[in-house]
């Protein structure tokens, strides 16, 4: 208590002298056992496993993380500083419960569901479907509920953005059938679309029935407006036997079948007895506005009436007037948007609470997620050849998943808590057969690699560039850049100096430009493969496609919104001609990034993301390669974020212990360790600080050097 004290008071002198006194309190304190670590030990105990379990992180090593796994980056210094003020027995918890009620959980988690999903900002509907799973998450939406409203809703893609997982793969049943299957529930049905599944019991008869669930969905384009939107033909495409095996018979539309064995309904287990309750809690009633009838409904509605007035003569304006009444009353959506009695029944099935898979499923990825494996590796591959490594804790935390509602935040609350979560890595002197031992048992917390949109954002957090840390004016430069010109115009002349200025891209003034996702559109700054706009999701919810593309012109450059102009002009069109100048620019160096959850993406092939793993989710069971690359290298020795990052800003708080009155060395030092790796140099490691930096051309220059070293190190880039 009295070194706690002492901590409390020393933090009072200033915002960074709390990261370098706490060294006292850096012991790894005792984590209690939750149910779900008693569940791993009785498993292991029954397996025969006799090795103990690996001791649990440090505190800062904890905070690091979890804050990389829960809300996708470092902690800052005043967070560190935050941390450490908490009394040691309960700091653990207290962060576990602010980073889960955190806003950026909503960005870390939209991440890992577009992932599953494959959402991709540049297919119809990709966009919208981003901003709605972000919302989903942030509102903590029930993953059943979601699920269900993905699989079963038509409409128009910016007006019902769920309509995005149909659009995602062209509203192509056969597509529909095995995506379904492999992300929802984790069954590799594609397999029987050509043969019976050569590993598993699914046959050609049951990918056809699940694939007839979509069979009338049609993806429609309008011809005036080019929007693009589901609904429900009166036929199913889906027909049975397949093509190659009707020898002469006629094919039939093939009835829907839900191949998936639920669990009995004759009884009722405690998980979903536990829902029932939670769910028959009264809710605040939501004022719904039914539709109008469909034209259908009124032309019947028609035909009683002319029946009903048989031998009555109306007169032309009563007929006008009538027929006016009924226009108004015809609710366009309903007709246009078809509603799906058999998605409906499919998502119902798929998510019912007796259907065991697709709790399984979830929580499978999850366990992935936070600690590396998952209970069954490959994570979308369940089959009775492929068994669990711990059946029974898998069937406990899909118990628990759905007697919590389906909460995706209770889920990995639950699994951050535990004593398995904050386990350290195995000792890097044993073998490698010993480490997959430990492993495997969930005795010891695989290596993982940070994911691509957490190292953009880690190094944009331990740079201070999400906003800018340099006086306006501090850093101004020349540069020779090209640009394009009318042809009749020169650098000399006003139109040919303005129409040049005018398509010259601004660096360091605000936010970074903007990738695009589409992979066709010019490029014309060197630094693209690290930029991007900030996505809104908000407004991508609330206006039209349309409306969205005006604000992310706003957003571009002119330089970028002339080449996506040049792109989108057909060949050989009566358009100005233009030449390339090179002119003379003067800007202020200043950049500020935005965070890489809130991006278009898939970002393009070659930009950052990509090069750290994040996949391009094109095909089913896509996983994120770990491997390292020369790529990756290079753009982490010299890319422009790394450098900037490193460059010590008069804004920062490490400024002053550099330059003037109050310059320490050695405490800038264990600042600069605290900020970039959430803990203290050691002593030999501040001494060779010491030297590189007094190296360096002046304090700035040297420390900026020791940041790039500590930026490209592996312990930045992997989680501890």
């Amino acid at each position: 208590m009295a070194s706690h004290r002492k901590e409390i008071t020393m933090l009072r002198f200033g915002t960074y002298v709390g990261l370098f006194v706490c060294s006292m309190v850096l012991s790894m304190q005792p984590v209690t056992a939750s149910e779900l670590d008693r569940v791993i030990q009785s498993e292991n105990t029954a397996a025969g496993v006799t090795r103990s379990p690996e001791p649990t992180v440090s505190d800062l090593a904890f905070l690091r993380r979890a804050s990389l796994d829960l809300i996708g980056r470092i902690p800052s210094g005043k967070e560190i500083v935050e941390f450490q003020a908490w009394p040691a027995a309960e700091r653990r918890q207290r962060l576990v419960d602010k980073l889960i009620d955190h806003p950026s959980f909503a960005d870390r988690w939209s991440s890992f569901f577009a992932d599953v999903l494959r959402i991709r900002s540049n297919v119809d509907g990709g966009q919208a479907m981003l901003a709605y799973v972000h919302k989903a998450i942030q509102d903590d939406m029930p993953y059943d509920e979601l699920a269900r409203r993905l699989i079963a809703t038509n409409g128009k893609a910016g007006r019902n953005p769920e309509v995005g997982f149909v659009l995602g793969d062209n509203a192509d049943p056969m597509a529909l059938a095995s995506a379904t299957s492999q992300v929802f529930l984790g069954i590799r049905i594609g397999c029987a679309q050509c043969h019976n599944h050569p590993f598993a019991i699914w046959t050609r008869e049951d990918f056809y029935g699940i694939a007839a669930y979509f069979g009338k969905v049609r993806r429609m384009e309008s011809r005036l407006t080019n929007v693009v939107y589901t609904t429900e033909a009166q036929q199913t495409s889906i027909l049975w036997p397949p093509e190659d095996e009707a020898n002469g018979v006629t094919r039939q539309p093939m009835q829907a079948k839900f191949p998936f064995e639920l669990t009995s309904s004759k009884t009722k287990p405690a998980f979903i007895a536990r829902l029932e309750k939670l769910r028959s809690k009264p809710k605040s009633p939501v004022a719904t506005e039914p539709g109008g009838p469909g034209l259908d409904d009124l032309l019947d509605g028609g035909k009683s009436k002319r029946n009903s007035v048989s031998g009555t003569a109306l007169s032309v304006i009563d007929v006008a007037r009538d027929a006016k009444k009924q226009i108004g009353k015809i609710d366009v959506e309903k007709d246009l948007y078809r509603h799906s009695d058999l998605r409906v029944e499919l998502a119902d099935l798929i998510t019912s609470p007796r259907n065991r898979y697709f709790s399984r499923a979830l929580v499978n990825r999850v366990w992935k997620q936070l600690i590396g494996r998952g209970f069954i590796e490959p994570v979308d591959d369940f089959r009775d050849s492929n068994r669990p490594t711990h059946p029974q804790t898998l069937d406990y935390l899909a118990d628990e998943f759905v007697a919590n509602g389906y909460s995706v935040r209770s889920l990995v609350k639950q699994i951050v808590s535990s004593q398995t979560y904050q386990l350290a890595h195995a000792p890097e002197e044993v073998d490698e057969a010993t480490r997959e031992e430990l492993e495997l048992a969930m005795l010891a917390a695989p290596v993982r690699r940070m994911i691509a949109e957490s190292l953009y954002d880690s190094i944009v957090t331990a740079g201070h560039l999400f906003d800018v840390k340099h006086r306006k004016g501090q850093n101004i430069k020349t540069r020779l850049i090209t640009v394009r010109v009318p042809k009749d115009g020169s650098e000399d002349s006003p139109s040919g100096a303005d129409a040049a200025t005018a398509q010259v891209a601004t660096i360091g003034d605000g936010k970074a430009s903007e990738m695009m996702a589409d992979q066709g559109m010019v490029q014309t700054n060197p630094y693209d493969l690290e930029s991007a706009i900030e996505l809104d999701f908000s407004k991508l919810l609330s206006q039209d496609e349309e409306t969205v593309e005006v604000e992310k012109m706003k957003a571009m450059s002119a330089e970028e919104i002339e080449a996506m102009r040049v792109k989108r002009t057909p060949a050989g069109s009566p358009r100005m001609e233009y030449v390339t100048k090179r002119i003379a620019q003067q800007y202020d160096d200043n950049p500020a990034f935005n965070s890489a959850f809130r991006m278009a993406s898939p970002a393009p092939a070659g930009h950052f993301l990509r090069l750290f793993g994040q996949p391009a989710r094109t095909e089913l069971g896509e996983q994120r390669p770990e491997g390292a690359s020369m790529r990756q290298a290079l753009l982490m020795l010299n890319g422009r974020m790394t450098h900037e990052a490193s460059r010590v800003g008069e804004l920062e708080p490490i400024y002053p212990l550099l330059v003037g009155p109050k310059a320490d060395l050695r405490q800038a030092i264990r600042y600069a360790y605290s900020e970039l790796l959430t803990r203290l140099p050691t002593e030999d490691e501040v001494r060779e600080g010491m030297a590189m930096v007094n190296a360096g051309e002046n304090q700035l220059a040297g420390m900026a050097d020791l940041r790039w070293v500590l930026l490209n190190c592996n312990e930045f880039r992997f989680i501890p």
